[in-house]
């Protein structure tokens, strides 16, 4: 059944929708369904799918193998509490996570959403050095351009100007923040790069729980993408100073940047991980915390005796069903050789925009293109734009960016960077003429 005009005004009246004003809201593109990597509007129109639904639908839309788990798993059962149960889904689901993470990895807390993950990863590290004797350690240290969710723990390790979140540093808690690792995949990294950590680690590790870090790239603060040795030197320095590390893998975790997680970049494992997003292709939300022995007998022996946290949905049967079947998909795909194509494709198709007056920077790592302006993009304007050429982005602040579906064919992924250049050069234009 479509919308009517009613229906719409209803949704511009009554509906808050993400990250837009309720007085002068975004328009909104009515969809009537979603297939391969196309969403369909209502008025007949197909969108290739550059944002895979924020970045989650991983094998695109309507797949056979995740549509008969999820209606396999309703016929037993959609939901049960995990206080007190265990069920197989769940317990397959985190076998399967145990096995494709670093060995260390051996405890995996189920979480509803990627924000709560890291909320959880949060209170692990606090809770952990309580019981270890050492309570002081509530802190975190952080780079700028972070982003690691939208609830008031994962909101004070975001970037505290850059970000969405300033306007609420008054309430949350007070952070460490340390400029963010230079650009570049394969640029050089010599220890001066460190000096800020050092210092603050040096000055501040009896108060500092955990570095917080998204591995490789950082997402939504600013899609940037920096070096593997970057990280490893961080890691490094954080365990000489007594520091957990906490891997922030919800955007970048299976299979997106060329490895199945951040973590495959480098020599060296957190001793926290989240997981989410892509967790369950797109069907439904999901997440999960993983962390060491370590991290959950020293939980378990502070004064509490238990981990304070038991989310309603965690270890959702439903969720864990779908999970499992888009894992195993993924597993059993080439998706290697899908991310490797998009790399290629990405690089090719957005080199152009490199020479438009106005554009920033061009970068590409695995299956993230971006292209940075020097102003902030006028969202509505854009995305009405790629609309018209078939093409589903959402851009934002000084980026226009895509995380497609693997599995884009060559004509798609195309489209979706012509889409790409031609809306950076409109927005350039614009910028120019204000």
């Amino acid at each position: 059944m479509s919308l009517s005009d009613a229906d719409l005004e209803f949704d511009r009246n009554h509906i808050w929708h993400p990250y837009t004003s309720a007085i002068d809201p975004l328009p909104t593109y009515p969809v009537a369904g979603a297939e391969g990597a196309e969403i369909i509007l209502e008025d007949g129109r197909r969108l290739i799918d550059g944002m895979a639904s924020w970045w989650s639908a991983i094998h695109g839309y309507d797949v056979p193998e995740l549509n008969k788990a999820a209606t396999d798993q309703l016929d037993q059962m959609a939901h049960v509490m995990f206080g007190g149960t265990t069920h197989e889904p769940a317990v397959r689901l985190s076998q399967r996570l145990v096995e494709m993470t670093p060995e260390p990895l051996q405890r995996v807390f189920p979480a509803d959403s990627g924000s709560v993950s890291m909320e959880v990863a949060l209170k692990m590290a606090i809770q952990y050095w309580a019981g270890r004797g050492r309570p002081s350690k509530q802190k975190f240290v952080t780079p700028k351009f972070g982003y690691h969710g939208d609830t008031f723990g994962a909101m004070s390790v975001c970037d505290p100007e850059n970000g969405m979140h300033s306007l609420f540093s008054d309430f949350m808690a007070q952070n460490f923040f340390i400029e963010a690792p230079a650009l570049g995949y394969d640029r050089e990294v010599t220890d001066a790069d460190f000096d800020e950590l050092e210092s603050v680690l040096e000055n501040h590790a009896d108060e500092i729980a955990a570095l917080t870090i998204e591995p490789i790239v950082q997402g939504a603060g600013g899609m940037r993408i920096y070096s593997p040795q970057w990280l490893e030197g961080a890691v490094r320095r954080c365990r000489a100073h007594d520091v957990l590390v906490i891997f922030d893998e919800i955007a970048v975790g299976f299979g997106r940047t060329g490895e199945m997680f951040g973590v495959d970049h480098i020599d060296a494992v957190p001793d926290i991980m989240t997981v989410g997003k892509a967790m369950t292709g797109g069907y439904c939300t999901l997440a999960a915390t993983l962390c060491t022995d370590e991290i959950s007998h020293g939980v378990c022996e502070s004064e509490a005796g238990v981990f304070m946290h038991g989310p309603t949905f965690m270890g959702n049967p439903l969720a864990c069903s779908i999970s499992n079947a888009n894992i195993e998909k993924l597993q059993a795909s080439d998706w290697r050789d899908d991310v490797a194509r998009l790399e290629e494709g990405l690089r090719d198709g957005l080199t152009p925009a490199r020479s438009i007056d106005g554009v920033e920077d061009v970068r590409v790592l695995g299956g993230v293109g971006v292209i940075e302006v020097d102003h902030t993009v006028d969202t509505a304007a854009l995305q009405a734009h790629m609309v018209d050429r078939g093409v589903w982005v959402r851009p934002f602040s000084t980026l226009i960016y895509v995380m497609p579906p693997y599995i884009l064919n060559s004509r798609q992924l195309r489209d979706v960077t012509d889409a790409m250049v031609s809306a950076a050069e409109l927005s350039c234009e614009q910028s120019d003429g204000s």
